[in-house]
């Protein structure tokens, strides 16, 4: 109820008017039926213009410390993300990662949408990063289609640290249906899920025309400060 609220009556309207989304492509999300939505991530407010721009509910999953922050942004920001269904996950990896997963098979097992990002975090310089296999096993154990978006200009509009966003018009382009049926049965096998997530951002990489680079998001920010990479 909570997100319906926010769409149509709080935040929509406004939001559609201050950033006049300009939509490329919007038919290729299928109006029925179970979809999984994979998308570049340039900024937080990625997961605000998305659920404004597509119809049915998009349900994301996201880092589990966007749900424990303190003080009035931390409980705002909370409310939010509870109020858009949003799921959260431990980015520890193992099974907390594959809970989150878990959850997403039953929203497409329910005819719904399911939202991810597969860089997996925010990119650091807009490039678009390597993606994790994750997409792919949501992928070959739903049998639904995966529809590439690709943010356009949402780092410009708000920078990764900024709160208050600037003003601009926002784009987003979709891309047709990706279908990997041909992988069906095949769940688990890490060459197929890899090749299936290459696949993906390949497409993400055409949509959006940004600079493709072949290491994960995550390590290129860790090594930017000056922390131990990732294994």
């Amino acid at each position: 109820m909570l997100y319906w609220l926010l769409k149509y009556v709080v935040l929509g309207p406004l939001l559609r008017l201050i950033f006049r989304p300009q939509v490329e492509g919007l038919e290729h999300v299928p109006e029925t039926g179970p979809v999984i939505l994979a998308s570049n991530h340039l900024s937080f407010s990625d997961s605000i213009f998305t659920p404004l721009i597509v119809k049915r509910k998009v349900t994301f999953i996201a880092k589990a410390e966007y749900f424990t922050g303190k003080g009035l942004k931390g409980r705002l920001t909370k409310m939010f993300f509870v109020g858009s269904g949003t799921i959260p996950v431990d980015r520890s990896g193992g099974r907390a990662a594959r809970a989150a997963l878990d959850t997403q098979l039953s929203v497409l097992r329910a005819g719904g949408i399911a939202g991810i990002y597969p860089e997996g975090t925010c990119s650091p310089d807009g490039r678009l990063y390597r993606g994790k296999t994750g997409v792919a096993r949501l992928a070959l154990e739903s049998g639904a289609p995966v529809v590439p978006m690709a943010m356009l200009n949402s780092d410009a509009i708000q920078p990764t640290g900024q709160i208050v966003p600037n003003l601009g018009r926002v784009r987003i382009r979709f891309g047709p249906p990706l279908d990997f049926s041909r992988y069906a049965g095949m769940a688990g096998d890490r060459f197929v899920e890899r090749a299936v997530t290459d696949e993906i951002m390949y497409e993400l990489m055409e949509l959006s025309g940004r600079e493709y680079v072949d290491t994960y998001a995550q390590k290129a920010k860790s090594a930017a400060v000056g922390q131990p990479v990732p294994a």
